[in-house]
């Protein structure tokens, strides 16, 4: 019988080691998978390359992964927003690589890379220093750059709804990047807020389907990145 449920967070995430690359779904706080990355915290791997929409707030969630000195390089299109604290810091202080990426490229380099299309070609940055290096090309007059598909070892999700095969449904815009992210990681990992029964999901309403999840740990009362925030919370 395929089960996909995990009964903890450290279960969920082993087999996490240093130097792996991990997506982390959220934009901003929507569908910041943020139990799933402290526990990540908790379980202690270095040198990690993370890929996600941007680089947290406060001292929390992300933020706090990456305070903790546990990230090497972010693949991002936000590295700063109004709550950033650590990153910019650690940046500037060379101690962390950035590679930007436009938010529209970013979501297509990782739908690619789901969809096992190894590059495509984009006018987006095109004359401007993240065309650096890239190859060039014209079509019908106009130019585009080359961009390579992104996958990982693995991603972090949070969903809204889960059955045990692993189908996931989403609130709202915290879907964002978690379906493309799920199809392009090796493992992915959701956190979701119920787990039904087989059947208790339409058919019509699943939005990642089972075949691209490999785990799924049941967080019933996520926090709100926000909330931590505010209250000047740090973690660990």
């Amino acid at each position: 019988m395929i089960d996909k449920r995990v009964t903890s967070l450290p279960e969920a995430l082993s087999g996490i080691r240093d130097g792996a690359s991990v997506m982390i779904g959220g934009f901003g706080e929507a569908g910041s998978p943020i139990e799933l990355i402290h526990g990540l915290i908790d379980l202690g791997p270095r040198e990690l390359t993370v890929i996600s929409n941007n680089t947290g707030s406060g001292r929390v969630g992300l933020a706090a992964l990456i305070a903790a000195g546990r990230v090497a390089k972010v693949i991002c299109s936000y590295p700063r927003s109004a709550n950033s604290m650590v990153f910019p810091e650690l940046y500037r202080a060379g101690r962390i690589e950035l590679e930007l990426v436009p938010q529209g490229t970013l979501a297509e380099r990782i739908r690619a890379g789901g969809a096992g299309i190894p590059a495509f070609f984009t006018p987006s940055a095109v004359g401007t220093q993240l065309a650096a290096g890239k190859e060039v090309r014209s079509f019908s007059g106009r130019d585009y750059i080359l961009e390579h598909a992104l996958t990982a070892d693995f991603a972090l999700v949070r969903a809204d709804r889960a059955d045990r095969y692993g189908n996931l449904t989403y609130s709202r815009t915290a879907r964002n990047f978690g379906p493309i992210m799920c199809m392009a990681a090796r493992c992915a990992i959701a956190q979701v807020r119920r787990i039904v029964e087989p059947g208790q999901i339409d058919p019509e309403s699943v939005v990642t389907p089972g075949i691209f999840v490999q785990r799924v740990v049941h967080v019933a009362e996520p926090v709100q990145e926000s909330h931590l925030v505010k209250q000047g919370a740090v973690y660990p």
